[in-house]
């Protein structure tokens, strides 16, 4: 039984985990983003082209 109180209780990898999601979460936003955003920006830089 200890040894699964010891489990139950051992936070070591929680950090990783936490950075983890962070990161996961950040990536999501990205290419949430990228997706919204990304028809408009490449019309704009092709525009911008063009006038060169």
């Amino acid at each position: 039984m200890s040894m699964l109180t010891r489990f139950l209780r051992d936070e070591t990898g929680a950090t990783a985990i936490e950075y983890g999601m962070i990161a996961a979460a950040m990536a999501t936003v990205i290419l949430g983003l990228w997706a919204t955003f990304g028809p408009a920006m490449t019309r704009l830089y092709e525009d911008v082209i063009g006038v060169l």
